[in-house]
This record gives structure tokens, C-alpha cells and sequence, in this order.
């Protein structure tokens, strides 16, 4: 009897163990998959502050011509393809659904579970007096999430009008 009661008390301790084990070991991977979420997005923020307020392809100054609520609308060309995008609001809308990519718009490989969409607010934002009804900034949202995991990371940033 006291055999019966000491196996079903190890059974028991090993079952819960187990279960221990089974749970870190499902989200081993989350960690990783977080930090990779946010150097995608990092690496898209980069590029997409790195273009100029204004469309080059305008000839005008960009600091007098483009004073409203709509600087995306009307101090840009919507570009095509993604390689010809050379300004911040070209970017607005973007979705690669499919899998992260470089600049060139190229599929980078070990991504394609990471899904990436950006934002382009040029009408409603404020911030330390600036406005973007007047075309003085924009504000740029990057979102990635993971096909599999519960994870999303979102990163937010300003480009001024200067």
C-alpha cells in the first residue's frame, strides 16, 4: 500500500515537471522572434527617415510650398515600385504581407514569416508646437508581427519638415 501511494505521488511530481519542461520549451523561440520583430522594424524606420520630407522629383522648396494638412498628397509623387521610393510619404500604405525585404523591395530570405506594414500620418499630429496641418511633420508608424507567434512590435517616429 505504502508503494501504491509513493508512485502516485512521483507520478504526480513528474507529470507537473513535464509539463514544466513542455511549456519553456514551446516558448523557447519567443525571445528571438521579439528581437528579430524589432530589428525589422528598426531597419525599416532607418530607411524610411533617411528620404527627404518632400518629393525631389518637385521643384520647389519644400519648406514654403508644403505648409498643409496634405503634404503627402501634394508634395509627392506616388512612386511605383519600391526601389524608387525617395520620399517619406511614398511609403505610406506599405504592406510586405509576405515577408520582410531589403530597400530594393527584394525578399529577404529567413523573413517570410515576419509581416510588415507602415504608416504615414501627415493630418492630424502634433508635437512641441509643431503641427502637421501647417506641413511641418509627419509622424511614421512600423508594425511587424509574426505569422506564428503572438508578438508585435510597433515603433513610432517624427519626420520634420526642415
Amino acid at each position: 500500500m505504502e508503494l501504491v501511494i509513493a508512485l502516485v505521488i512521483l507520478s504526480v511530481g513528474v507529470t507537473a515537471f513535464l509539463n514544466l519542461i513542455i511549456t519553456t520549451t514551446q516558448h523557447s523561440a519567443d525571445p528571438m522572434v521579439q528581437q528579430q520583430s524589432h530589428a525589422i522594424a528598426q531597419a525599416y524606420m532607418e530607411e524610411i527617415l533617411a528620404q527627404p520630407f518632400c518629393d525631389p522629383d518637385f521643384a520647389i522648396d519644400c519648406r514654403t510650398a508644403c505648409t498643409s494638412a496634405t503634404a503627402c498628397a501634394t508634395c509627392n509623387t506616388v512612386e511605383g515600385a519600391r526601389n524608387d521610393y525617395d520620399a517619406v510619404c511614398d511609403y505610406a500604405g506599405l504592406s510586405d504581407a509576405t515577408g520582410a525585404r531589403d530597400f530594393s523591395g527584394a525578399l529577404v530570405g529567413g523573413l517570410t514569416a515576419y509581416n510588415v506594414s507602415v504608416a504615414v500620418d501627415d493630418s492630424a499630429v502634433t508635437l512641441s508646437g509643431l503641427s502637421s496641418a501647417s506641413g511641418q511633420l509627419v509622424e511614421v508608424t512600423v508594425t511587424v508581427a509574426h505569422d506564428t507567434q503572438t508578438i508585435n512590435t510597433a515603433l513610432k517616429a517624427f519626420k520634420f519638415n526642415n
